[in-house]
């Protein structure tokens, strides 16, 4: 099956598979997993941050680093399009009594910056006390720019905000603009790393940061239910991903362009954007379903809606993606 619903469907390969059997565990609430540790402290290292923890999703990644920086009655704010605001279940809210405070997207997925401003409430007992700046990259597949993020972020400062970075595709960005993963993380108190996307893990993220700010998240992560036990063998996977699938990367964003410039020559597909490993194209409504049912019948998954996205990953190849378009110029042929 070609499945290009999401980078979160990867399967770990055997060496991976391997790692994870072979990893030393231990009991990772009282401390004791040492591969968790090790991939911890490597990671906070590698990142620039004082500090690492290791969660089993990115949604409660980035909840727990909401709910570190913020108190209840506080308020964050957030993009209307990022993952944090739009896809996480309202878990600020939900379970941490933190009001988000979104504002519109820019075209390439940044805040304007007098969006921001206009945002942040006074000090007055009728306001949430606004407390912090939650940025996204990528998002839908685009490289924040850089000079955005270092202005987003000191601005952010200057007004006594934190920050927070949801990098669920972070380790996409760096690959795409060449730039090292402490380079991206630098400007951000804190940032949360998916390692079950494009990276192939099967499980797990990790969020860093200060010392104290990793020690408050801790028990917040038990709160929440992310304490678990012989984690190493989540860690294990994560170190893997590391330290061979970085680089791999750049070969699912090769692919999403050619996937993009094939799509572009047929009749009844609109290629809406395209960055790093991530498509999204319109297609007609009367198309939709039939369209659904022969691609299935060609072992393809796509998530068809009205602006369909396509997401590249490690387990999708070239010829995979020229038996796409093949597939797809076949309908379309019989479907003028």
């Amino acid at each position: 099956m070609i499945d290009l619903r999401s980078d979160t469907v990867t399967r770990p390969d055997a060496a991976m598979l391997e790692a994870m059997m072979s990893a030393p565990v231990g009991d990772d609430v009282w401390g004791d997993d040492p591969t968790v540790n090790a991939f911890q402290e490597h990671l906070a290292t590698l990142t620039g941050k004082q500090a690492a923890l290791l969660f089993p999703s990115g949604t409660q990644s980035n909840l727990v680093g909401l709910m570190a920086h913020c108190e209840r009655g506080d308020e964050y704010i957030v993009g209307q399009s990022a993952h944090t605001y739009r896809y996480e279940g309202g878990g600020a809210a939900v379970l941490g009594s933190i009001q988000p405070q979104p504002i519109e997207n820019a075209s390439d997925g940044s805040l304007p910056l007098e969006k921001i401003s206009a945002a942040i409430k006074a000090d007055d007992v009728h306001f949430a006390r606004t407390r912090l700046l939650a940025l996204e990259n990528t998002i839908t597949g685009k490289v924040l720019p850089e000079t955005y993020v270092h202005q987003a972020t000191e601005f952010a400062r200057s007004r006594g905000l934190a920050t927070h970075l949801d990098g669920a595709r972070l380790f996409n960005a760096a690959v795409a603009s060449q730039a090292p993963l402490e380079q991206l993380c630098r400007p951000f108190d804190s940032v949360s790393l998916c390692f079950s996307k494009g990276m192939g893990a099967p499980i797990g993220s990790a969020l860093i940061g200060p010392r104290d700010f990793i020690e408050r998240a801790r028990r917040w992560r038990k709160v929440a239910g992310g304490g678990m036990r012989q984690a190493g063998i989540i860690a294990a996977a994560c170190q893997y991903a590391l330290d061979n699938n970085i680089q791999d990367l750049a070969n699912d964003h090769r692919r999403t362009a050619r996937l993009a410039e094939g799509l572009a020559l047929l009749p009844g597909i609109e290629v809406a954007s395209q960055a790093t490993n991530m498509l999204f194209v319109h297609i007609s409504e009367e198309h939709l379903q039939p369209l659904s049912t022969w691609l299935k019948q060609h072992d393809i998954l796509i998530e068809l809606l009205y602006a369909t996205r396509l997401v590249v990953h490690r387990d999708i190849n070239d010829a995979d993606i020229e038996k796409v378009l093949d597939v797809m110029a076949a309908y379309f042929n019989q479907h003028p």
